[in-house]
């Protein structure tokens, strides 16, 4: 493990828990060692997650010989380089969100570990929430009919107050030089993973950027320096199977700490779902009955329900964390047939195009085609 903040922590969870859930999978992972610049903090780490060890340098990690596999949890402008070493280095590379800073960067990325053969996936972990993960079963089997639309959004209200600093450990995301950019690389490539996954590829995108707080001190350097990244986007698209498509993200939507919400609507039936009620699908059919038809709140907690059967008994629910777990339990299980885990790097490249063309497009105001 490179990194051991937030996402390190959950991915962490779920390296710890996977095999007791899932104990048909041949493969265990082994916490061998995590890597971060200050030494104490990771040496904590360490020994509060269990790790066997810690480094402080990503390079020395990466050419151990007892280590596999690599997880990327560092801010964006590392993805890159450390991925590609770890491909180098024959290891399976697990990264987070989004892939890279730009296109041009993933690709190099795709090119590393496709060239050198090796395990990878990204962390696009809200598809293996069991509601979603529903969600693409009905829309697979063909019950929403044809897709006419499909809307999302992410909003949060972090950065509001003027006086959050950009830069450092906890606030990195503010600084363009680390992030690449902001709600669109950080909120949006969430939404726009799960609707291509559920709804297919984007064709086009018209966006609007705005960037509220022109200047923040830099968290490092204690200067005031220009803020680089979108504090707010919002974008129409185009999808290849003819839906229209409409996504917001802020971070100035006072109250909301993490709203991520998706709805579809087809030509025989419609879906909604709210990561604030994560266990529940909304779902209209059109074919009900006129005097009962209206939309119904399914609860996910059945067995039969994805993933359900590894948990608890019907009407108790599961957690955000628990969509790592099956990300990983997904990964060990596709060690074993040979089969990629999606998103692979060269999946997650397309929600970096779809990123990188929003990013235009507010930048230009106008229409961007992918």
């Amino acid at each position: 493990m490179i990194g051991y903040g937030f996402m390190g922590r959950v991915h962490t969870n779920a390296y710890k828990r996977v095999n007791d859930f899932f104990p048909e999978l041949k493969y265990r992972p082994i916490l061998q060692a995590v890597c971060g610049r200050d030494e104490t903090k990771v040496k904590a780490f360490a020994e509060q997650w269990g790790y066997a060890s810690h480094e402080t340098d990503w390079q020395q990690l990466v050419a151990r010989e007892d280590i596999d596999a690599v997880d990327i949890c560092v801010p964006n402008n590392l993805h890159k380089e450390i991925a590609i070493a770890v491909a180098k280095a024959g290891k399976m590379v697990l990264c987070e969100k989004p892939l890279a800073m730009d296109v041009a960067g993933g690709e190099e990325m795709c090119q590393a570990v496709e060239d050198a053969g090796v395990a990878n996936t990204v962390w696009y972990n809200y598809r293996r929430i069991p509601a979603v993960s529903l969600a693409k079963q009905l829309v697979d089997e063909g019950k929403l009919g044809r897709i006419y639309h499909y809307r999302s959004n992410f909003l949060q209200d972090w950065t509001i107050a003027t006086d959050v600093p950009q830069g450092g450990a906890a606030t990195w995301r503010l600084d363009s030089a680390a992030a690449g950019s902001g709600v669109t690389g950080d909120l949006l490539a969430h939404c726009i993973d799960t609707a291509i996954w559920l709804n297919g590829s984007i064709k086009d995108v018209s966006a609007m950027t705005e960037t509220f707080v022109k200047e923040r001190m830099h968290a490092e350097t204690k200067k005031v320096e220009s803020v680089g990244i979108d504090d707010a986007c919002a974008f129409m698209c185009h999808f290849e199977n003819g839906s229209l498509g409409l996504f917001e993200s802020t971070r100035y939507a006072r109250g909301h700490k993490a709203l991520y919400t998706l709805e579809i609507n087809g030509a025989n039936a419609s879906i909604r779902w709210d990561l604030h009620d994560l266990n529940r699908l909304e779902y209209f059919d059109h074919a009900d009955d006129s005097n009962v038809r209206g939309w119904r709140s399914i609860h996910i907690t059945e067995g039969e329900m994805p993933y359900m059967d590894k948990w608890w008994v019907p009407g108790l629910s599961i957690g955000y964390e628990h969509s790592f777990i099956h990300q990983v339990a997904d990964f060990l299980a596709n060690l074993e047939s040979g089969q990629p885990t999606s998103p692979t790097f060269r999946e997650a490249l397309e929600t970096q195009a779809v990123c990188d063309a929003v990013l235009k497009s507010g930048s230009e105001r106008a229409w961007v085609n992918l």
